[in-house]
């Protein structure tokens, strides 16, 4: 009986054993007690998966849209060699006109409407004389509606049809490309020059007054409405009509003859016999 009453009052006894207390210790208190007031925790972001981009089929864009060139005068003009290969450049080259290397037998053509002018049907120029008048060979000059002189020089041979006062369209064949005149020791080619009418005696004036290869450019892959007419009246009111020659003029003097004298006939000798014979 002591002993159970012992155990039941140990038991009981929330005082314990001299002072020490009985009730287990609170280990949860204690770890708060100990830790700081607040703790925040960073987590690292994710990076977002890229979602798979669907396929799209892009429409097929629509041919560009070709715009014509303006149309900066009432005529219509063409390049002046036709239907074959050509070669010229963009620069002042001693006068200003344009060589057109091309083969030989190429058409030129009246690069625009107008009336034949001047026509040489025969090659004069001589290399012993030089004369500036002959040097562009057989040549057809034309005047176009515009007002513009055109020349086309160095020509194997002028169409038949091609005469003075005849009318032409722009297009129409009115020679061969050659190499007559002082290109007889080059390719065949082209002599090209702008001008306006003036008397045949002023030829300097007919082998090029105005820089040609803008309008040829133009011609070729451009605007076949570009004008010379605006720049040649520019240049004539700046020359006048009938400028003098300044480039190229002067000719070969003509090589004269210097008389020739026939030789002496030497003096029959008298012939003397010897030893009496």
């Amino acid at each position: 009986m002591t002993g159970a009453v012992l155990v039941t009052g140990a038991c009981a006894s929330p005082g314990g054993v001299a002072g020490i207390g009985t009730a287990a210790p609170s280990f949860e208190s204690e770890a708060v007690a100990g830790a700081p007031a607040s703790v925040t925790a960073t987590m690292p972001e994710a990076t977002p998966t890229p979602a798979p981009q669907t396929a799209v089929d892009r429409p097929k864009a629509d041919p560009p849209v070709r715009v014509p060139p303006p149309k900066v005068s009432k005529h219509t003009y063409v390049f002046p060699v036709k239907d074959c290969p050509v070669n010229y450049q963009s620069r002042l080259l001693v006068l200003p006109k344009t060589t057109i290397w091309a083969a030989k037998g190429c058409s030129f053509v009246a690069p625009v409407n107008g009336v034949v002018d001047e026509v040489n049907v025969k090659n004069r120029w001589k290399p012993s004389t030089d004369r500036g008048a002959d040097r562009e060979g057989r040549f057809v000059t034309i005047i176009g509606d515009d007002g513009v002189r055109y020349l086309g020089g160095h020509l194997d041979k002028v169409a038949p049809e091609v005469r003075p006062g005849v009318r032409v369209s722009a297009g129409q064949a009115l020679g061969q490309i050659g190499n007559s005149g002082n290109a007889r020791s080059t390719a065949s080619n082209l002599y090209f020059a702008i001008s306006w009418k003036t008397d045949p005696s002023l030829w300097w004036v007919r082998r090029g007054m105005v820089k040609p290869w803008d309008y040829l450019n133009a011609w070729l892959k451009g605007n076949p409405t570009f004008s010379p007419a605006d720049e040649m009246r520019a240049v004539m009111n700046r020359t006048g009509a009938a400028p003098r020659c300044v480039t190229l003029c002067a000719s070969k003097p003509v090589p004269t003859k210097k008389p020739t004298k026939k030789p002496e006939k030497p003096e029959e000798q008298e012939q003397i016999t010897l030893g009496g014979g």
